[in-house]
């Protein structure tokens, strides 16, 4: 047994290095991914994810596969999209979740368009699903830069990132604060796509994000704990998944996001929070 656990992780730096890039992933995108439920914006998650693909398309056009151009692009692409959608409900009578699912349906359509002008379907392939055993020290080192930057300006921005899920009216009748925690969470949002795009790909990437939140938000309710399960379970989920595409040699991308949801149904089933919880027979105390 921990020759199947530990041999791969030992014997392999590619193995160490997407280990490594997991743990980054949990530290910095599964947080993020934490208020993005809270919010109740998880499916926002999913849009954005598709909205950097242009940006990243259009580097891979201009300088093939690298890592600065794609980063850049994919940045540029999101903040694009989340300026664009709001302007157009400031300004129309369509709401957010509409005009984001029409920026990044228009989006994706663009990007596959865009990678398609040149390159192969390995390509593609690459660009939308990811390549976690193939990260080298530089997608490894970017990976932790966003995820240390994340950290950082969650820390900063905690207090109000806090109000603004609970009661984001208040916030803005009580401090400045609210207009640099919705915008700049919007920014760590779309960062921590990109950084997720580079290993797992872009329809990848808000998986490690939200289905770990979800899972948490099944067994606690305090956020500090709340954050700390979410990171244990996108970790975890990383380090099985990378074992599970190993030794029965699947793509490690698709493996971690399953191996998230396989977290997620069983704290479905067995959590305090989940389905079987509300049927469980509850004793009370006798009172005098």
């Amino acid at each position: 047994m921990t020759e199947l656990l530990l041999d791969p992780f030992t014997e392999f730096a590619f193995m160490r290095r997407a280990l490594a890039g997991c743990l980054a992933l949990a530290l910095g995108a599964t947080p993020v991914g934490v208020f993005l439920l809270l919010r109740r914006m998880s499916l926002m998650g999913d849009a954005m994810s598709h909205a950097i693909l242009p940006g990243a398309a259009l580097g891979y056009l201009a300088f093939g596969l690298s890592l600065g151009a794609m980063t850049v692009g994919g940045i540029v692409a999101g903040l694009v999209v989340v300026l664009a959608a709001g302007v157009v409900t400031r300004t129309s009578i369509l709401k957010e979740d509409a005009s984001l699912a029409a920026f990044y349906l228009l989006s994706l359509a663009a990007g596959v368009m865009i990678v398609s002008l040149r390159g192969r379907n390995l390509d593609l392939l690459h660009v939308l699903f990811g390549s976690v055993l193939a990260l080298d020290d530089a997608s490894l080192l970017l990976i932790a830069g966003i995820a240390s930057v994340t950290v950082v300006c969650l820390a900063v921005l905690f207090r109000p990132l806090v109000l603004e899920c609970f009661d984001p009216a208040f916030l803005r009748g009580v401090s400045r604060w609210s207009p640099v925690a919705h915008y700049g969470f919007l920014v760590l949002v779309v960062i921590n796509l990109v950084s997720g795009f580079h290993a797992l790909g872009t329809l990848m990437a808000v998986g490690i994000m939200i289905l770990p939140a979800a899972a948490a938000r099944l067994w606690t309710r305090g956020l500090p704990m709340l954050i700390l399960l979410a990171v244990a379970f996108a970790f975890g989920s990383g380090a099985a998944g990378l074992l599970l595409s190993f030794h029965v040699d699947v793509p490690a991308g698709p493996a971690i996001v399953l191996v998230c949801g396989v977290v997620y149904f069983v704290s479905l089933l067995a959590a305090p929070g989940g389905i079987l919880a509300g049927r469980l027979p509850v004793r009370h105390h006798l009172e005098s």
